[in-house]
């Protein structure tokens, strides 16, 4: 398994994907594909998660935006969502 070297330099082991499906609920398997692809970290994935669900804008607020993966992540959560919501009309 992959590891990722932290700030300390400790590792921190590659997301699984069931750490994903854990922070971000049931995707479709092509959504876990492209995320898990990205390597993101915990930490990465728990920023995406609480954007995604809608606390991004008090976490904006407060000079915190997303970038890096985590924004990438929530990129690929809210593509699906659109598609979503335009399949259903």
């Amino acid at each position: 398994m992959a590891r990722i070297r932290t700030n300390a330099g400790e590792p921190e082991p590659a997301v699984s994907q069931d750490d994903l499906l854990r922070l971000v609920g049931d995707i479709d398997e092509r959504r876990v594909f492209d995320i898990l692809a990205l390597n993101p970290t915990i930490a990465e994935l728990e920023q995406a998660a609480l954007w995604a669900a809608g606390d991004g804008d008090i976490l904006a607020k407060g000079s915190h935006p997303l970038s890096g993966r985590a924004a990438e992540i929530l990129e690929i959560l809210a593509t699906d969502d659109e598609e979503e919501k335009s399949q259903s009309r």
